[in-house]
């Protein structure tokens, strides 16, 4: 349920905040108060766009926020699949920042997230029904959806059994498609793959070949320049120069030796000394060696050059390392086999088409049967629904068309059909109804598919145009029917509708420092009559508009008893 509104900055709203009830809500407000401001923002932070120009200050931020309370534990859980947890409060704080760099930030409780992921907490939470939406019953290709949301997990199920046998279908036709060649292009393909495994092959890969040749083959390149460095080194330190550090330590070692025969307490220190001897030593004799061990074959260093320019270039063709040109060469024998057998392999792929297909073919109809039982039960409810809104004559009904092609949602192509006069024959939705008849036909929808799911909060923008007298008592009384099992959040301009209010607010434009600003509050009861008068009569509200409003609210009062 949708607990409160908090809107900053957006428009001609400077900043109000707005605690909804449960049951049915009601707005009212003269033209021009702001009333579609209120919806907008809301479908703002439902993850509608966000322009800067709608900033009423330019240089400060604008903000839409939206409390929910968490009550039903379907409802959570299905949060919770979407990785979004209410918390032990159960409650979800959806909130939608604009920047006057035009920047937006999205919040879900204290984690900011995208656009679709709060697009998709949304859905879950609260359906708005704008002006507008009444336009997509004129879609035919929005029917079926409508169908499908009111068969739920039964349609869910299958529709994802569809898509997952489309894709394996699809993906076979693509595999037909890709290797479908003439003979010519065969022997070709057989040839160039060939060449390619020979070459691979007569290689005689190992891994880590590769590392060792590289690192032998920088020794031997930089050789001249190692040897020259490792002997002004081994001049530096050993024992074949006067002015060599062994030499020194050489003769520091015979003089600590006799001061040690003085002082019998530099004993230890003559110990260091002698140790340093004995490592430099020991350095000397390891980068001797080292230096005999670098005397390079030149047949040698020419077959080392050879193997690695030979690799590097099997690896300009095939892979960055020597794994990668194996597994490349799994995978050239793999397509090299099958085109030795490309008929015998064409052949499975095609009977794999076939019975794929088939299996397609048998899902797609069980959906099709699924969805005509479903069909009947919405339109019979969808008819009863719109005879309780003031069709007398009314017949409703889908009609299915099969689709030449299948789709991830199989191959219907579905829409309603209507009859709104007796003998008249029917004819699609989209081509008869006005549009005071598809108010009503998408309000009977919006009850119907009410009891199919568990959206908590409905909300609805003038849901009432294009109707009048009785026909609007028909549609207050319908909805506040859906408000027994959902909250109900209605902006309307008839009074028969605002008197089925369980909480009635107005939206007022006032003047306040020279600047126009929009306000809403809740109505008193004493006020809620005031407001059902101002719609019955205008702006000169009489002792008779009062009466009738008394009246009317009386008999909205009496009309939700039963």
């Amino acid at each position: 349920m949708l607990l409160n509104m908090h809107i900053k900055n957006i428009a001609l709203i400077d900043e109000i905040d707005i605690s909804f009830e449960d049951k049915l809500n009601i707005l009212t407000g003269e033209t021009g108060a702001g009333k579609s401001i209120i919806i907008g923002s809301l479908g703002i932070c439902l993850g509608g766009k966000f322009q800067k120009e709608l900033l009423r200050d330019e240089e400060k931020d604008g903000l839409v926020e939206l409390l929910f309370t968490v009550d039903s534990e379907e409802i959570n859980n299905q949060l919770l699949d979407i990785d979004v947890d209410s918390g032990d409060e159960r409650e979800i704080l959806i909130s939608r920042r604009l920047s006057p760099n035009g920047r937006t930030i999205n919040r879900i409780n204290d984690n900011t997230v995208t656009t679709s992921k709060l697009k998709e907490v949304a859905a879950i939470l609260i359906d708005l029904h704008a002006q507008h939406e009444q336009q997509t019953l004129l879609k035919a290709s929005k029917h079926m959806d409508i169908l499908d949301k009111f068969g739920g997990d039964t349609i869910l199920e299958k529709r994802n059994s569809v898509a997952k046998l489309y894709k394996e279908y699809v993906d076979i036709a693509s595999k037909i498609r890709d290797n479908s060649m003439d003979e010519a292009e065969r022997v070709k393909q057989v040839d160039y793959l060939k060449y390619r495994i020979d070459e691979i092959k007569n290689a005689s890969l190992k891994e880590g070949e590769d590392e060792e040749l590289e690192s032998f083959y920088k020794k031997a390149v930089n050789s001249k320049e190692i040897l020259a460095t490792a002997d002004n080194i081994y001049k530096l330190t050993g024992y074949n120069s006067q002015d060599s550090a062994a030499d020194f330590i050489g003769r520091a070692v015979t003089l600590m030796g006799r001061l040690t025969d003085l002082d019998g307490d530099l004993a230890g220190t003559y110990t260091i000394l002698q140790d340093v001897d004995g490592m430099l030593n020991d350095f000397n004799r390891e980068l001797n060696q080292y230096m005999k061990d670098m005397e390079f074959d030149p047949q040698e260093f020419n077959r080392v050059e050879e193997r690695l320019n030979q690799i590097n270039s099997l690896k300009s063709k095939y892979g960055r390392t020597i794994p990668d040109i194996k597994n490349n060469l799994l995978s050239f024998e793999t397509e090299y086999s099958k085109l030795l057998d490309y008929e015998d392999y064409m052949n499975e792929l095609l009977d794999s088409f076939k019975e794929a297909e088939g299996r397609l073919k048998e899902e797609c109809d069980q959906l099709t049967a699924l969805r005509k039982d479903f069909a009947k039960e919405l339109c019979q409810l969808i008819k009863n629904s719109l005879e309780e809104l003031n069709f007398m004559s009314v017949e409703f009904d889908m009609e299915f068309n099969k689709l030449e092609k299948y789709s991830p949602s199989g191959n219907d192509d579905a829409f309603f059909v209507i009859s709104t006069n007796v003998g008249e024959k029917m004819r699609p939705l989209y081509e008869v109804a006005s549009g005071g008849e598809l108010s009503r036909v998408m309000l009977a929808i919006k009850s119907c598919l009410a009891y199919a799911d568990d959206t908590p909060t409905l909300i609805f923008d003038e849901i009432d145009v294009g109707i009048s007298g009785r026909t609007a008592q028909k549609v207050a009384e319908k909805m506040s029917v859906i408000a027994r099992k959902h909250q109900v959040i209605c902006i309307t301009h008839l009074p028969q509708i605002a008197a089925m209010a369980d909480t009635h607010y107005v939206i007022e434009k006032n003047v306040e420092n020279n600047k126009t600003i929009t306000n809403i509050r809740k109505l008193t009861k004493a006020e809620e009559i005031h407001e059902i008068a101002r719609l019955l009569g205008g702006a000169k509200i009489t002792e008779a508009t009062i009466f009738s409003a008394k009246e009317m609210k009386g008999l909205a009062d009496r009309e939700k008893l039963y």
